[in-house]
Parts: structure tokens; sequence; C-alpha cells
């Protein structure tokens, strides 16, 4: 899996990416396979904060992977910054072949090298494969999500 580039998404990868958000169980019921005028919002308006990054992973010239990270400044930790990991996808095809952990691990090492002093994520709670694959990367859950659908 060394060939597998990992950089930010450009206006141009955006119908892969919300195709990957789509295919998962629970992307089914809440995400589109079109591009529409709220995903070119919000993807200009990731693109423009940077404390946003949405990044893709592309393998011979195919993206096979995406997720977004965001950087949370907080007072918390001695005013130390966090990184927030959403939307972590793997193609379906690929599944299982380590590109996920790859993936993972890359984010992680980001989040390092910028010096956050914690690196968190939610995932459903129906979700078992993931939490499964999250806990054998090292992290731990330590928390209650909570959310409140507008």
């Amino acid at each position: 899996m060394s060939d597998v580039i990992y950089r930010e998404a450009v206006r141009a990868d955006l119908p892969a990416v919300i195709a990957l958000l789509a295919d998962d169980v629970l992307g089914k019921a809440r995400d589109f396979t079109e591009v529409d005028e709220a995903y070119e919002r919000a993807f200009t308006a990731i693109d423009a904060d940077p404390r946003n990054q949405l990044i893709v992973a592309e393998q011979a010239g195919e993206l096979v992977g995406c997720l977004q990270i965001t950087y949370i400044p907080g007072l918390g930790r001695h005013g130390s910054e966090r990184s927030l990991i959403e939307s972590v996808r793997v193609r379906s095809d690929r599944r299982g072949q380590g590109l996920g952990r790859q993936l993972m691990t890359w984010a992680v090492d980001q989040a390092r090298e910028r010096g956050c002093a914690l690196v968190q994520l939610t995932t459903d709670k129906s979700r078992e494969d993931a939490h499964r694959f999250y806990l054998g990367l090292g992290f731990v859950a330590s928390h209650e999500g909570m959310k409140l659908a507008l």
C-alpha cells in the first residue's frame, strides 16, 4: 500500500467523496450520490477553513478513501489543540486490505506533527466492526458521546 497518496481534496474529487460517504450502511440513509448545492456549499466552507481538511486517499489515480480532520483550539489540556476525525471511509472493494489503518495512522501522525494533545472521533453505536478497528489503533472508548439532531 505504499503507493497510496494522501492529499487535500479538490472540487473535482467531490463526486467520488460523496459516493464513498453514501456507500455505507448508515450513509445510504443520510447521504446522496449526486453533487448538489448543499454538498457544494459544504465543500467550499471546508476548503476555505484553515482548521478543516478533507483528505482523500488516492491509488493509481482512483480515490479509495477519505476522511475529514478538524483542528479544535481549546483551553482544556493546558490550551492544547485537539484533532477531530470524521467521515472515515474506504471504498467497499478495498476494505479489509489495511488501507483504513494506513489512512488513520497518517491522520494521527498529522495531528502529532501539528502538536495536538488529543485525537478524538465518534462512531455510531451500531458500527461494531468500526469499534474494533479503532480500538485496534489504540483509541479508547473513554467518553459517552451525545448528539442532538436539528
